[in-house]
């Protein structure tokens, strides 16, 4: 005798209450599914009577065996779920099967049973007539993992995204570079009756919209690789200088000239060129102070120290030297008008003479002072005034030889003649 609640198959007897076929035509006659399958008749039904699926939503289409035990209802409801949402949407696909199922669960199991699974098997051919296969980068090809490799997003704050416009989910900006560039496509639309001459004006249209988007990715990985972003938020500004050393002028200069190289490598491989120039300039130098070496005699590095210590006091004594002449000049000296020629007959040889003005030659004379000393230190005056009517703080350094009087002498000279105000002074 049956126990209650529970539904047999009146033709095999196997127990049917996940899942039983009812007729429609004949009363009490159910059938399990293996029964229904085979076209079992009993009594007055037939395989061709009308039927009707009677279930309580708990049995599996892929047996006991599968994993996490899925329903016919949730199976029918992930079917809904990947034709309405698209597949790898799983957050919305595992809303719309239920609560009880999450995100990985249903990729795991859309992907196990109904891809890779004998049902992806016989519906999925190895090859796909007509799919369209990608050249751009083939295993082995030219391209370098660097250029085709995305860079990550830009790691900034809310509030700078807010600023800048940034999405960083789709590393876009609310206003890109030629932001009206979609204009070339937006109203494309392929007919079956188009002319040749419409079909190709079309693909120069995409073509051209094509290469605009290759220009706006570049800018951007150019930003990104460069770091433009951070140094226009002003951020890790000190870091950067830290870890770099102090660029010169002439390299400044060279970054200018090669500045359109920065489209053709990294940021890094630029770097790197830099630095393989800067120590080329050095070895460059030391191979020519090693060839001054080798011919004044020198061939050891302890006889190369004891040689510029012996050539700085031979440069000193020059120094010297004319410093004196130009005192015994002036010593001298009888008048002005006479004794002229001889007061500026010590410092005429001297470097920076022709650069002097009458009074100013008259000045070094009588100061036992070199014409090149004098005119930096005019310089660094000078500078020092304008910076002060500009309003920016002078951090000039006076050289060693200027002592107070030497200064006071020459101030009051400029402002004599006019080079700078008797306030600065």
């Amino acid at each position: 005798m049956a126990e209650p609640r529970k539904k047999y198959c009146v033709y095999c007897l196997a127990e049917v209450s996940p899942l039983r076929f009812r007729c429609t035509e004949c009363r009490d006659i159910e059938l399990c599914p293996e029964c229904f399958s085979a076209g079992a008749e009993i009594g007055h039904h037939r395989r061709y009577h009308g039927y009707q699926l009677v279930d309580g939503g708990r049995f599996t289409l892929w047996g006991p065996e599968a994993e996490g035990g899925w329903t016919y209802r949730e199976e029918q409801l992930l079917l809904d779920a990947i034709e309405q949402f698209g597949f790898g949407n799983w957050e919305d696909m595992a809303a719309h099967v239920g609560a009880s199922r999450t995100p990985q669960e249903v990729k795991e199991h859309y992907v196990i049973m109904y891809i890779h699974g004998n049902l992806g098997k016989a519906c999925i051919p190895d090859t796909i007539p007509n799919r369209v296969t990608d050249h751009t980068c083939p295993s082995g090809g030219p391209l370098s993992p660097s250029l085709t490799t995305p860079l990550p997003p830009l790691d900034i704050s809310v509030a700078e995204q807010q600023q800048l416009g940034y999405m960083p989910l789709r590393d876009d900006y609310d206003i890109e570079y030629d932001q009206d560039a979609e204009r070339l496509i937006s109203g494309l639309s392929v007919n079956y009756d188009d002319e040749d001459l419409e079909i190709e004006l079309k693909r120069a249209h995409v073509d051209m919209y094509v290469r605009k988007l290759r220009e706006r990715q570049r800018r951007k990985n150019i930003a990104k690789d460069y770091n433009l972003v951070p140094a226009f938020l002003g951020k890790d500004k000190k870091k950067g200088r830290a870890a770099r050393r102090k660029v010169t002028k002439e390299e400044k200069e060279l970054r200018l000239k090669l500045r359109p190289l920065y489209q053709l490598m990294s940021c890094k491989e630029f770097d790197e060129l830099f630095e393989t120039m800067y120590k080329e300039k050095m070895l460059r130098a030391k191979i020519r102070e090693l060839q001054r070496y080798r011919n004044n005699g020198i061939s050891k590095m302890q006889e190369s120290a004891e040689y510029e210590v012996a050539r700085d006091k031979r440069e000193k004594r020059k120094e010297n030297k004319a410093v004196a002449a130009v005192a015994a000049a002036a010593a001298a000296g009888g008048g002005k008008e006479d004794g002229r020629d001889g007061e500026f007959a010590a410092i005429e040889h001297l470097p920076g003479f022709e650069l002097l003005s009458d009074r100013e030659k008259v000045l070094c004379s009588s100061l036992n002072l070199s014409p090149a000393r004098y005119v930096t230190v005019k310089t660094i005056f000078i500078k020092d005034h304008l910076q002060k009517r500009q309003g920016i703080p002078s951090k000039s350094r006076l050289p060693s030889y200027l002592d107070k009087v030497l200064m006071k002498r020459i101030l009051n000279f400029l402002t004599e003649s006019g080079w700078i105000s008797r306030d600065a002074s």
